[in-house]
């Protein structure tokens, strides 16, 4: 067993005192761009296609991407460590959580990534909060009722009038990340419930609204029945793969693999999975969680493919934080801070980009983050989505700074 500084003098190139909305380190954020948009090379601007996928409640990247030969890992966790023999293992240092298996398929083919140690300034535990701002990627202090995705959609002037821009696939509300005035982006539970509820809100409309007013809201729901007839269309023909796992995500990416191979034109997919606060009794239950994602992203994956498409979509998935380094009295672990984002689909090169953080240098027992995530946003709307991440962002995440050679 090795202790972490044996591999190497750590460097975050951030101050943990950096506040929300500064300026982050680009070198190795114009290199995962510039990848990105060059392993994108066989599909125009326009076809390419993210895929954004939730973790609700905050997955413990600890024991997903594992540091294994790291001594303190066992300690602070003596009762959840994944035991060595069970762990997919990477390098001396690192593996990955058993429940990943189905995943390896794309590991080998460079077609999957993890960036190490993703979170923000001044970690905030609470799901709401948190995930507030991972949705708008503004402190509350600063924060409007906007979110990164919403913006994007809104400077989106050359998108297909016939589909929508984003579309959010889920029994929950329209997550905060999809939402901008004047925007709309369908959040589809059934599309015969959005057919439904659009004609509702056109009788209504017409009753209580005038001039103008009644003119956008009787053309924005015009829209929606003419996107929500369009989908319904597609997804009534008989779906004859069995390759997909029965699970709540297994359907909805069924159900964007669908809608991307009919030729729909929308550009930015959002999905959920919830479960992972995992307070109390975590080995079961985040094992079956982490394998509901790996198996459903390893279906999508392999559908991708096999119809040609694998080069023009990119998954991405996250969660709001990660877990404490150690464990509770309850076989679980608490709020944390920093954790990994998954990328998947396109050629991507390198599988664990970055150092995992640190495990004898804790952020009151959370581990530190080394990459603010609004620069992996920036980097797949810069690169994958060729868009200017400054709009969607709120700000400059780009600029070039300490070069972490991550992405090279």
């Amino acid at each position: 067993m090795m202790k972490r500084r044996d591999f190497g003098q750590r460097s975050l190139g951030l101050s943990a005192g950096l506040a929300i909305g500064s300026v982050q380190p680009g070198g190795w954020l114009q290199a995962l761009a510039s990848e990105l948009q060059e392993q994108a090379g066989t599909s125009s601007d326009s076809e390419r296609v993210l895929v954004v996928i939730q973790l609700s409640g905050g997955n413990d990247g600890l024991n997903t991407v594992i540091p294994y030969g790291d001594e303190n890992y066992a300690k602070a966790r003596p009762k959840l460590a994944i035991p060595s023999s069970q762990v997919i293992k990477h390098t001396d240092l690192l593996g990955f959580h058993p429940s990943l298996k189905s995943l390896e398929t794309s590991w080998s083919a460079n077609r999957f990534s993890i960036v190490q140690g993703v979170g923000y300034a001044k970690p905030n535990r609470s799901h709401f909060e948190s995930m507030d701002i991972w949705h708008t990627c503004h402190a509350k202090e600063d924060r409007t009722q906007t979110g990164w995705i919403g913006r994007w959609v809104s400077g989106e002037s050359d998108s297909d009038p016939s589909d929508s821009a984003a579309i959010h696939l889920g029994s929950e509300p329209l997550p905060l990340a999809c939402q901008q005035r004047g925007v709309q982006v369908p959040s589809l539970v059934s599309l015969e419930q959005m057919r439904l509820k659009s004609k509702l809100q056109m009788g209504q409309a017409a009753q209580v609204a005038s001039g103008s007013l009644l003119d956008f809201v009787s053309t924005s729901t015009v829209a929606a029945l003419q996107v929500s007839e369009r989908l319904e269309k597609i997804l009534a023909q008989p779906d004859t793969s069995g390759d997909f796992p029965k699970t709540l995500l297994g359907e909805k990416l069924r159900a964007i693999s669908r809608l991307i191979l009919a030729g729909v034109k929308t550009r930015v997919y959002y999905v959920t999975l919830d479960g992972f606060d995992t307070h109390a009794n975590q080995p079961d239950i985040h094992a079956t969680l982490l394998r509901q994602w790996s198996e459903a992203l390893a279906a999508f994956l392999s559908r991708l493919e096999r119809s040609g498409h694998q080069d023009r979509v990119l998954v991405m998935t996250f969660s709001e934080f990660g877990r404490r380094v150690a464990e509770n009295a309850s076989q679980g672990t608490d709020h944390g801070a920093a954790a990994p984002i998954f990328l998947a689909g396109p050629k991507l090169g390198k599988l664990v980009r970055g150092l995992h953080p640190e495990l004898e240098d804790l952020d009151d027992g959370d581990l530190r983050f080394g990459i603010d995530f609004r620069a992996v946003y920036a980097a797949v709307l810069d690169g994958w989505l060729k868009a200017d991440s400054r709009k969607a962002l709120d700000s400059d995440f780009r600029s070039a700074g300490s070069d972490l050679g991550l992405f090279t």
